[in-house]
């Protein structure tokens, strides 16, 4: 996630293994990011001569941020050879929404029964859906949205009180991320997300439990519905 999106609403990635705003945190949430956006496609190869000279780094770092990206199951780390971004894997993409879709309705469950609500997670969420709302139209914006999402999408996790289980979905959700990224260029897909948050969002403030667990369950599973279609579409990019 970006550090600046995150501070501004005082945010972080909390059980994240390094230390806030180290070395180790700023090589993997920048290849992180440039894998899930498919900057860097499958089966590219990172050169750790190259990373060193990219991020002004010794290898140490590099080596780990590799390791943490090993962990999601985005790179292949061959032993004296070299490192490779991995291909889209399906089965994960569905344990991942399965996982989502357990521990997101339960959050929207939660908030939208707590018998004391904090405003605050409302007024963040609306905020960051006004940011999306401001980049939808701009394609070049796509990332900067993608970011967005997950920040809203924290914003809940850490209105229940349940940070850690975010990082936890975080985690597992590398291959369902680039396939929501390969999805959003879809014609009327970045409207059909914001139009998501506005339902979620909404009926969490109405207090509406049955909706809101409704709106999260429907916002999460419109990529996975087109996994087949992305499969056919982006061969390549698949196991």
């Amino acid at each position: 996630m970006n550090s600046q999106f995150a501070s501004t609403f005082g945010l972080t990635a909390p059980g994240f293994p390094v230390a806030a705003g180290s070395t180790v945190q700023r090589v993997y949430d920048d290849l992180r990011k440039r894998i899930i956006t498919i900057q860097l496609p499958p089966d590219t190869t990172l050169s750790r001569t190259e990373l060193t000279e990219t991020y002004e780094v010794s290898q140490t770092p590099i080596r780990d941020a590799l390791q943490l990206l090993k962990q999601e199951g985005l790179v292949r780390i061959y032993p004296q050879s070299r490192t490779v971004v991995t291909r889209i894997d399906v089965l994960q993409i569905y344990e991942a929404h399965f996982l989502r879709v357990a521990l997101e309705s339960e959050v929207c469950r939660r908030l939208a029964t707590d018998p004391d609500p904090d405003p605050s997670v409302i007024t963040r969420a609306r905020s960051i859906i006004k940011m999306q709302s401001a980049v939808a139209d701009d394609v070049d914006q796509i990332a900067i949205f993608q970011e967005l999402d997950e920040l809203f999408h924290q914003t809940l996790f850490a209105g229940a009180k349940r940070s850690s289980l975010h990082q936890l979905v975080r985690e597992r959700s590398g291959h369902l991320e680039r396939i929501r990224r390969l999805h959003l260029p879809e014609k009327g897909k970045i409207m059909s997300i914001l139009a998501g948050h506005h339902a979620i969002i909404d009926a969490i403030a109405a207090r509406d439990e049955q909706g809101a667990v409704d709106a999260i369950r429907e916002h999460l599973s419109q990529t996975v519905a087109k996994v087949e279609e992305l499969r056919k579409e982006f061969p390549d990019y698949f196991v």
